[in-house]
């Protein structure tokens, strides 16, 4: 049974698997630099669904899901949960996509940190004995997302160099009692905190506090270091977040920056592809992970990995009103 540290950390003593993993994307994706190890990439944004970004969104997620069962040989009626959640109201997408199975859904929002937090919440449900395989999914689209956060795609406004591409992509990974690598060794979950960021293009500043928050907490609770891990994986703090982030751990005499990577900065080749700051939203964590890392992992070539994803809990509604933006970040030890 796991043990709870303290803080937020719960060590997961029988180490659960990663049973099977997934991703899929969109066409920008699909032209950056991990496209070898995507399952799905769709030939254009909308997936066929022309008349609703929202819809080929959905599409993301079926496709990544349908892909996980089948890598895993997995029926439907093998997943006793399935955690998932996206960053539209009322969880749109995940809503609409899993109607069509069977499966008991429990709906998650954490913004992009929503990644981490499901897969958590997964591997404790197993650990438990709740759940003989549990489900951890989520997405994003650039179009749905812009429109809800920011400004209509036809509106053609100025990005600014603080910025980052909201990914349309999706990952899922089946969590099941431990067979074979890679396993689930401990989470923290973490707490809201507050930069007094305003900046709607500027998530990467509002999350870089989270991440350090969680990360240090993590450490602490299991009595680790950065040097117990052969990568901490943020997601997506993006160019600047991930350099706010080394300059907080300077201030604490550590140094992370050589092992420190972000989703943010892996997906996409920044420059050739125009994504500014680089790249955010819930699907672009998850797909790196059920893509490149998860099979890095697999294969012996990482041992240990800090998996950190950072979500900035953004209310278009609150940011009008001249609030800040509170973010979170959640931390998953996946191990060979």
């Amino acid at each position: 049974m796991g043990a709870y540290l303290g803080k937020g950390t719960i060590e997961l003593n029988n180490a659960p698997s990663i049973l099977s993993y997934a991703s899929a994307v969109g066409p920008k994706e699909g032209q950056g630099p991990l496209a070898n190890y995507f399952d799905y990439i769709g030939e254009e944004s909308t997936l066929g669904e022309s008349d609703s970004w929202e819809k080929a969104e959905v599409i993301l997620q079926k496709s990544a899901f349908r892909a996980a069962l089948e890598k895993g040989k997995l029926a439907e009626t093998d997943i006793s949960f399935i955690f998932a959640g996206d960053l539209l109201n009322q969880c749109t997408c995940s809503s609409y996509g899993i109607r069509d199975f069977d499966i008991p859904f429990i709906g998650l929002f954490g913004a992009c940190s929503t990644m981490a937090e499901g897969l958590g919440l997964a591997s404790v449900f197993v650990e438990s004995g709740v759940a003989q395989n549990a489900a951890a999914m989520t997405s994003s689209h650039f179009c749905s997302a812009e429109r809800q956060f920011r400004l209509p795609l036809n509106y053609g406004g100025q990005r600014t160099p603080t910025s980052q591409w909201t990914a349309t992509a999706a990952g899922c990974a089946v969590v099941a009692p431990r067979k074979d690598p890679p396993y689930i060794k401990a989470v923290t979950f973490g707490k809201v905190t507050d930069m007094g960021v305003k900046d709607v293009n500027n998530m990467g500043g509002a999350m870089a506090g989270a991440a350090w928050e969680t990360i240090g907490a993590h450490l602490a609770n299991t009595k680790q270091s950065i040097y117990d891990f052969d990568m901490i994986l943020t997601g997506d703090l993006g160019m600047v977040g991930s350099g706010l982030l080394i300059d907080l751990f300077k201030r604490d005499r550590i140094d992370i920056a050589n092992i420190h990577a972000d989703c943010g900065m892996m997906l996409f080749k920044n420059k050739e592809q125009d994504t500014h700051a680089g790249a955010s939203g819930c699907g672009c964590s998850a797909s790196v992970l059920c893509s490149v890392i998860l099979k890095r992992i697999t294969e012996g070539k990482l041992k240990n990995v800090l998996f950190v994803a950072t979500g900035a809990l953004m209310s278009p509604t609150m940011i009008q009103q001249g609030e800040s933006i509170p973010a979170v970040a959640h931390a998953v030890h996946i191990g060979g």
